[in-house]
């Protein structure tokens, strides 16, 4: 399940920052990240305590919040897939082994 979350979180970055990119409407992106987001946390808060859903939701969010700064530095495809992967990083880190069995 920690590979299960840690993809999702990753993939909805970079999967709502494409649609946003691709249509032109930023909304529909941010359905993207909502879903994604609010799935990752459904199913943290069934395996791990309400703190670490916590840690993996704010590093989520500030991750998009970072990609829009960040993009204007060293690009706006190589910074979304760089928080990607921070991302999913500490949502893999965060989600105990033992717990991943369930």
């Amino acid at each position: 399940m920690r590979i299960l979350i840690a993809t999702v979180a990753a993939l909805s970055l970079v999967v709502g920052f494409a649609i946003a990119l691709l249509t032109g409407n930023r909304l529909a992106g941010g359905v993207v990240l909502l879903a994604g987001g609010l799935w990752c946390a459904f199913h943290l808060l069934r395996i791990v305590d309400p703190w670490r859903t916590a840690v993996v939701g704010l590093v989520y969010v500030a991750s998009f919040a970072i990609s829009h700064p960040l993009g204007t530095v060293i690009g706006s495809w190589t910074s979304v897939i760089f928080v990607a992967a921070v991302t999913a990083a500490v949502a893999y880190v965060i989600v105990p082994k033992a717990a991943s069995r369930n």
